[in-house]
């Protein structure tokens, strides 16, 4: 687990492709490695990875298949900058909000514009998470715990003040970048748990529909209202 509040920037010093996946290589010379083990989790980019090379103040570890299919980790080149978080402990901060550093999908940078002295920056999501993005809800960008300002749709604004425009990628995202999505943890298990008995059939991994909502007796606030 992580906290979504971004320690500091690493480099990818070495992308090594193996057998169909990949060995991934980072320089963090201002993370405390000292107490890290092999076998530990550290988050690039907001992906959960395991150590599986420690040489100083650099780190190595394995990236699958399936990460590489689902995550921008795969669009990584040597000497990119990448958003490193090593897993909280049980007297760490909990600064920012409970991020598992599962990436539920890929978004897309749609706008960005000044905001007083903040940077007003704009993604589109995939539209099988947009029922999880809420206004003034917590959501997980490249690793970042940030507010959702607004969402329209699969689109949702976030505001970057200065000092995480500086310590994170922000900095880096232009108009087309692709970046990892973590949703809240609790939308997601609400969301079963509405389900209630329903979760055990086939077929449910899709979650709620308005259909189903309807046939529960939740209103529906789509259409006209009094």
């Amino acid at each position: 687990m992580f906290t979504g509040i971004i320690e500091t920037l690493g480099t990818i010093a070495a992308l090594e492709p193996r057998g169909g996946d990949m060995r991934l290589k980072v320089r963090a010379p201002e993370m405390d490695l000292g107490d890290t083990r092999l076998g530990e989790s550290i988050a690039v980019n907001g992906v959960c990875l395991t150590v599986t090379e420690l040489n100083g103040g650099q780190f190595g570890a394995d990236v699958s298949r399936e990460s590489l299919s689902v995550t921008t980790l795969g669009d990584l080149g040597v000497g990119d900058r990448v958003n490193l978080e090593q897993a909280l402990t049980l007297n760490t901060r909990l600064g920012g909000h409970l991020v598992s550093g599962h990436v539920d999908g890929v978004g897309e940078v749609l706008a960005m514009q000044p905001d007083a002295r903040s940077t007003r920056v704009q993604f589109r999501a995939p539209d099988a998470l947009a029922r999880y993005i809420a206004a003034k809800g917590s959501i997980t960008i490249d690793g970042t715990s940030l507010t959702v300002n607004g969402v329209d749709g699969a689109t949702f604004d976030v505001n970057i003040i200065p000092h995480t425009w500086d310590m994170t990628r922000f900095s880096v995202y232009r108009i087309g970048s692709r970046v990892n999505l973590e949703v809240d943890l609790v939308a997601r298990y609400l969301e079963r748990l509405v389900l209630g008995e329903r979760a055990a059939q086939p077929g449910q991994s899709g979650g709620l529909s308005e259909d189903w909502l309807a046939e529960q007796g939740f209103p529906n606030h789509t259409g006209p209202r009094d």
